[in-house]
């Protein structure tokens, strides 16, 4: 099926590893120019080589997308290097877990920051330059499920994910009508870092081993596993792409079965 997505321009943020790094590889395979961020700029650095060695046209820029000038400038930065920006996925930022009882407004204000004005700044930065162009384009916001699924370790970070929830689909609302779509992505537990990190904090509040925990929590979905970060990028690359031309402000919940909701 061709995705009509061959020549175009994009930028995957969190794109040196993760989910990030499986989404920029599709796009790559669709003939689509790539630049991604991250902090991390030796981790950018393999991930770009990487990237190039499949025969993609890439750049790699660091930046602290907390920070809304690195944002900006990493946006102006990739449109210098491989033209106007087409399609933006936002894979950047993790809220980090914590025990409930440990919370306090740094934790809150912490979690906001990696995971809601991460995706924000970026959004806000194309958004601007598409409009002025007068441009169409396509944005997906890789969120995840613990907006909508309280869990007692990730209550910081769900909360700022219920946020990025509503801005998503609020300006999808708005920005239809200049042939802008917006949808999001709301994967459950992936074979990541982020999510090791995440189970080293859950077995430590359970009591007991690693190993433990990730068996406990395939063992409550439906499919029996955890996603492949290549699963969450194939449904990411279709919202992009032209195939999806009418989808705008969907939320595409990818948990296994777990959670089902209407």
């Amino acid at each position: 099926m061709d995705l009509g997505l061959h020549g175009k321009t994009a930028v995957v943020t969190g794109g040196s590893k993760g989910i990030g790094l499986a989404v920029a590889k599709a796009l790559v395979e669709e003939g689509v120019r790539v630049g991604i961020v991250a902090r991390n700029a030796e981790a950018l650095e393999t991930a770009r080589t990487q990237l190039t060695r499949q025969g993609g046209h890439v750049c790699a820029v660091p930046a602290d997308l907390i920070d809304p000038a690195q944002a900006a400038q990493a946006i102006a930065r990739i449109e210098a290097e491989l033209g106007p920006i087409d399609i933006l996925v936002n894979s950047a930022g993790a809220a980090r877990r914590h025990d409930p009882e440990t919370l306090d407004a740094t934790k809150w204000r912490a979690a906001m920051d990696a995971k809601f004005f991460t995706y924000v700044h970026t959004q806000d930065e194309v958004l601007r330059r598409l409009r002025a162009r007068g441009a169409k384009g396509a944005i997906v916001n890789i969120i995840g499920s613990g907006g909508k699924t309280p869990t007692a370790t990730h209550l910081a970070g769900g909360s700022a994910n219920a946020a990025l929830m509503l801005a998503t689909v609020g300006s999808a609302f708005h920005y239809a009508q200049y042939g802008i779509r917006i949808n999001a992505i709301n994967p459950g537990a992936t074979v990541t870092e982020r999510v090791q990190e995440g189970l080293a904090v859950e077995a430590r509040t359970m009591g007991v081993s690693v190993d433990e925990a990730r068996r406990q929590g395939e063992g409550r979905i439906p499919l029996g596993r955890y996603a492949e970060p290549e699963e969450i990028a194939d449904v990411a690359v279709f919202l992009a792409s032209e195939r999806a031309s009418y989808v705008i402000g969907a939320v595409v919940p990818m948990t296994g079965g777990l959670a089902p909701v209407i």
